[in-house]
């Protein structure tokens, strides 16, 4: 196990009813603040009004950024930063999914930089220390809002990149489950995806002794597996959507990764995918995951053959063999929620492979279990067809 360093300063207020905490929480850091929301649906579930009626009920002043969609622009970023800079506003307010927090996340960003907040993603220049920002999440998926971590695409370039930093870690985080009800079940399970693509990308590395990091994995694996198909029968199960709410927090907010050299390759493949054809990132990343397993699995059979007993309950010796079986399974959990696990059941065929491989690598080889250069992602590609 590496050496590590492990501080997460996000505040958790969980539980049903703490949206109505939000007003409070938001005062503690200003008068003004930027709403930040989405497309329309906290509208439809009236936690738009409930929180304008709480941050009001605190004499907030209250500015409004809405309309962020999934796989979220840098150009309403650039829009964000313009309102704050001219408002002088106090503290950035999500309310809404991944997407949402990850707009909020960029303003900050981009608020002490001189220059096109798009720099940061495409130079890698250092994020210095911003506003504070306070997240009511709205979907179980990204973990954003208890990390530092954001994506933003670029349509122009159709590139879709991330930043990190430990001054994007939000203030605080309400995660009320009957805000998460009305989420379509299509999103829910495209952020179980996630959730556990997240916990994979932590657990499928060659570090060998943080066995406590990887039972934690395994823990949350087989937790969301067995949680999933009640959603599926009841989708306003509001037992099971705590759980995968809280499963969603600890699959990326650090706890599972410390300690250990990660992989990450996935992601990549699925942003250049998703850059180009916009398709929601956890349903690119049940399409990359499985095949990117088949691709490396000889590099690490014994931490597949892990995943295949200690989750999937697979027996067996030959490490390899079972590792395989495990994969398998995953694949038939997926396509039993009725979320496809290949390219050409969404439409997309061969002809821009080689220019999503590029972007993939576009700063180098990617991974750590192994060194993926353009032509291995290409494969994996085609695998993916």
């Amino acid at each position: 196990m590496r050496n590590f360093v492990f501080h997460n300063p996000t505040k958790i207020i969980f539980g049903n009813d703490t949206t109505n905490e939000v007003g409070k929480e938001v005062r503690n850091y200003g008068k003004k603040v930027l709403l930040i929301t989405g497309q329309g649906s906290i509208k439809r579930i009236g936690l738009y009004d409930k929180v304008i009626n709480l941050l009001k009920e605190e004499n907030l002043e209250i500015y409004e950024l809405s309309g962020v969609k999934p796989n979220p622009r840098v150009d309403l970023v650039r829009e964000g930063i313009k309102i704050v800079r001219e408002n002088q506003i106090d503290i950035l307010l999500a309310v809404g999914g991944g997407s949402v927090i990850d707009t909020a996340k960029a303003i900050a960003a981009g608020l002490t930089y001189d220059g096109d907040v798009w720099d940061l993603f495409t130079k890698r220049i250092p994020i210095k220390p911003t506003l504070p920002i306070g997240v009511v999440l709205t979907l179980a998926a990204t973990g954003s809002e208890m990390n530092g971590n954001a994506v933003i695409s670029n349509m122009e370039t159709q590139e879709k990149l991330a930043i990190s930093s430990p001054y994007l870690y939000p203030k605080f985080s309400i995660l009320d489950p009957k805000n998460t009800v009305s989420v379509p079940l299509n999103h829910t399970l495209y952020g179980i995806v996630d959730i556990l693509s997240h916990v994979f990308e932590q657990y499928f590395d060659k570090t060998e002794d943080a066995i406590l990091q990887d039972r934690f994995a395994e823990a949350i694996m087989k937790t969301v597996i067995e949680t999933a198909p009640k959603l599926v029968e009841n989708p306003e199960d509001l037992e099971s959507r705590a759980v995968i709410l809280w499963c969603g927090t600890n699959a990326l907010n650090g706890i599972i990764g410390v300690g250990k050299e990660q992989d990450w390759a996935s992601h990549a493949i699925e942003h250049a995918i998703s850059a180009i054809y916009d398709i929601p990132h956890g349903l690119g990343l049940a399409i990359v995951f499985p095949h990117w397993m088949k691709y490396v699995i000889d590099v690490i059979p014994h931490k597949f053959a892990n995943f295949a007993r200690n989750v999937w309950n697979i027996q067996g010796d030959d490490d390899f063999e079972v590792g395989l079986k495990g994969i398998e399974k995953l694949i038939e959990f997926y396509e039993s929620l009725g979320i496809p696990t290949k390219l050409s059941r969404i439409g997309i065929n061969n002809e821009r492979l080689e220019e999503m491989a590029e972007k993939a690598t576009e700063f180098g080889p990617i991974g750590n279990v192994k060194r993926l250069t353009k032509e291995d992602v290409y494969k994996i590609l085609e695998l993916c067809l």
